[in-house]
């Protein structure tokens, strides 16, 4: 299964320069939040497999305008092909927003799936605008990453651990793809392809 992750730069390639052929191949797109929601519309008038998403802490306006024709998981589990993907959406609060949460309430909200992820024993992408505590995050607040994805990492070991937020603009340091245990680490920053 061949996946494109998307999160914080809608990608020229595929919005300025957009060929359909490029979606060819892809069977699920997955959003780590901060895209324009015209841009998620805009590819899903053209692909033919499921766009699922996450709120990124710029995501406000998704309220009044949701990207037509995608699903949004957030604070769930969705199961695609017998792949099963959750959904954790937003950033540390660093300041009033929809999509801001403190180390607690963000452990609460996985707190509130234990029953889910015991039903679906665990999950194989983990899907999160920001990264993990101490695994790609900043040292400020608002890039601050949470402890509550470790313990989903360190508990459930999926395959793929996606995020957004940390641009690959930021320095040389921001790494793409890296490994924590048994799980590959994708920074999902404008576009990449993976394959389960």
């Amino acid at each position: 299964m061949k996946i494109m992750v998307l999160a914080d730069k809608e990608s020229p390639w595929l919005w300025d320069y957009f060929d359909k052929s490029k979606l060819e191949g892809i069977d699920l797109i997955l959003s780590c939040g901060d895209l324009h929601p015209q841009y998620l519309s805009f590819l899903a008038t053209f692909f033919q497999g499921p766009i699922l998403y996450v709120h990124g802490n710029h995501d406000d306006r998704y309220h009044e305008t949701p990207p037509e024709g995608c699903t949004c998981i957030d604070g769930k589990i969705y199961e695609f092909e017998g792949v099963r993907i959750l959904g954790l959406g937003g950033s540390m609060r660093y300041k009033p927003g929809a999509h801001q949460y403190s180390q607690k309430e963000m452990n609460r909200r996985i707190r509130r799936l234990s029953f889910s992820l015991w039903r679906k024993k665990g999950f194989d992408i983990l899907l999160t605008h920001s990264p993990a505590w101490h695994l790609n995050d900043g040292e400020d607040l608002p890039h601050k990453g949470f402890q509550g994805f470790r313990y989903l990492l360190d508990r459930y070991a999926p395959r793929y651990f996606v995020h957004g937020h940390i641009h690959m603009t930021y320095g040389p340091s921001v790494k793409r793809i890296c490994f924590y245990e048994h799980t590959t680490v994708v920074n999902a920053y404008e576009r990449y392809i993976i394959e389960l």
